[in-house]
This record gives structure tokens, C-alpha cells and sequence, in this order.
């Protein structure tokens, strides 16, 4: 009588299981990582879209800048306003020192504590250092 030895036994089935273990634990983590950069990423976006808007305001209204606000995207849902602007879903943008210069701090709802921020025309608002580029921590 001839054995049909067609297919894998339950020891290889079980090896390639715990193979796949191992790899999917050690990619987990790596992932988790890019997703805050990519949180980082979009905020400091933000607020480069919000100095570009800014300018332009600035530019049609003798030099200042617009007023102070509080754009609140965490549900997605927010329309642009006189200024333009809208950050994008997730993200909260309030700026402040609004006149002949500004700042602002965006946050973003998956990160916690972290923070950006970004001034033109006024005193430095932390994490941000050089005037016009957004910084995080």
C-alpha cells in the first residue's frame, strides 16, 4: 500500500506560524513610529499653509495680519473661512500675537502632549526657534 505524502505536516504549519509571529512583532513597533512622524508631518504642513495664507492676507490688508483664531479640525468637519485656511482633519491651529506679526501652535488629536509652533514678526513661541519654519516637540 502506497503512503500519499502530498501537503505539510503540522509541525511545518506550525513553524511557518511562528515565523510569522516573530516578524509581525518586530514590524509592529516600526509602524507605530511612522504613524507619529506622519502626525508631525501634517501639523508642520499646517502651519506652513497657514504662513502662506497669512502672507496673502497680509498682503491685500497693509501689512497685517489676521486676527487671532482657533481653527478646530479634530472632526473633520471645518470650512475655510475669510482667511482660507483650514487645517487638516485631526489637527487644532490657534493663533495668537495677530497684528504686525503672529503666532501659532497646532496640535494634533492622536498625539497627546506633542505640540508645533510657528512665528512670524514676534517673540519666539516654543518648541519653534527660527522665525517662519514650524517646530515640534
Amino acid at each position: 500500500m502506497k503512503r500519499n505524502t502530498k501537503g505539510f505536516t503540522l509541525i511545518e504549519l506550525l513553524i511557518v506560524v511562528v515565523i510569522i509571529g516573530i516578524l509581525a512583532a518586530i514590524a509592529i513597533p516600526k509602524f507605530a513610529s511612522t504613524k507619529q512622524k506622519a502626525y508631525l508631518a501634517t501639523m508642520k504642513t499646517d502651519l506652513r499653509n497657514l504662513a502662506t495664507a497669512e502672507e496673502g492676507w497680509a498682503s491685500n490688508h497693509s501689512g497685517a495680519y489676521s486676527a487671532n483664531a482657533t481653527y478646530d479640525n479634530t472632526a473633520g468637519t471645518l470650512a475655510a473661512d475669510s482667511l482660507g485656511y483650514v487645517p487638516s482633519a485631526g489637527v487644532k491651529v490657534v493663533i495668537t500675537n495677530a497684528g504686525a506679526g503672529w503666532s501659532a501652535i497646532a496640535t494634533h488629536a492622536s498625539t497627546g502632549t506633542t505640540k508645533c509652533a510657528i512665528f512670524v514678526n514676534t517673540t519666539a513661541v516654543s518648541p519653534a526657534v527660527s522665525e517662519g519654519a514650524p517646530a515640534c516637540q
